[in-house]
């Protein structure tokens, strides 16, 4: 990938200046689990709606939906896909269009969002046949763009599954080359210290991508969870406030992808 970054705007919705080729598709790659794990659920676990009380495992995928693709694959793509929360093991997942991209030097359209409680159970999930079967069938045929970013979340308070209408803001730092582990940890300082300052935030989840051959070179993530439209609203309109937070990382970073999600009750998850 050619890149070339002018960075402005606010920690949470950068503006970019940049060139780039888009890397090509990969898939998804974990060792198979013992069969026995692969039961599915068809109602969510208790746990999914209670305070975290342990470190959660984060997978988010993000998706570009080819141009002219019709209306009736998509919404199949996004109601499959929303259709494997019955997996066992699965704390939460949601599916459905983004409600608006920040910055992207890719022009994503879809976004998924999965919590688990373990490396295993995400991998579990996987190679699960019902999960194969929606990648192969509905999400490869009509996608011309996948990425994926997996961390650990290591002190999230608050409910595991957003509940819907909950808007989520994720954003995804490409760190410039040969940055040491004191400047990677000073950057998840301050990601994990917004919570404090921005009040319409509700929950914060960041870490470090496990996973780096499906993330185009991402290696740091985050995910903030508001109540709703309004509050992401309220949050960009602290400009002042949010340039203070960005000035403390931006010297580090070499690409940022912020995109904007919304949570749909289960029986409006469509295009």
């Amino acid at each position: 990938m050619s890149l070339t970054v002018r960075a402005s705007g606010t920690l949470f919705s950068p503006q970019f200046s940049r060139t780039f080729s888009a890397p090509k598709l990969s898939l998804l790659r974990f060792s198979k689990p013992s069969p026995s794990r692969f039961t599915p659920k068809i109602n969510m676990s208790s746990s999914a709606s209670a305070a975290a009380a342990q470190p959660i495992v984060e997978h988010v995928v993000l998706l570009k939906v080819k141009d002219d693709t019709d209306p009736s694959k998509v919404n199949a793509m996004v109601n499959s896909l929303n259709g494997l929360a019955s997996l066992n093991l699965t704390l939460h997942l949601t599916a459905g269009p983004l409600n608006r991209t920040r910055s992207s030097p890719i022009a994503f359209t879809h976004l998924l969002h999965c919590r688990y409680s373990t490396k295993d159970d995400l991998s579990t999930y996987t190679v699960h046949p019902n999960h194969l079967s929606v990648v192969k069938d509905s999400v490869l045929p009509i996608c011309d763009d996948v990425m994926a970013v997996d961390w650990v979340a290591e002190d999230v308070q608050g409910p595991v599954a957003p509940p819907p209408g909950s808007a989520i803001r994720v954003t995804f730092l490409k760190l410039k080359e040969n940055l040491g582990e004191e400047s990677k940890s000073e950057i998840l300082g301050v990601i994990k210290g917004i919570k404090g300052k921005f009040a319409e935030i509700n929950q914060i989840s960041t870490g470090e991508n496990f996973s780096p051959a499906r993330a185009k070179g991402y290696s740091i993530a985050s995910l903030a969870v508001l109540p709703g439209v309004s509050e992401l609203e309220g949050l960009d309109s602290k400009q002042e406030l949010a340039n203070v937070e960005k000035d403390k990382v931006k010297e580090h970073l070499e690409s940022v992808i912020v995109l904007d999600y919304v949570v749909a009750s289960p029986q409006s998850a469509s295009l």
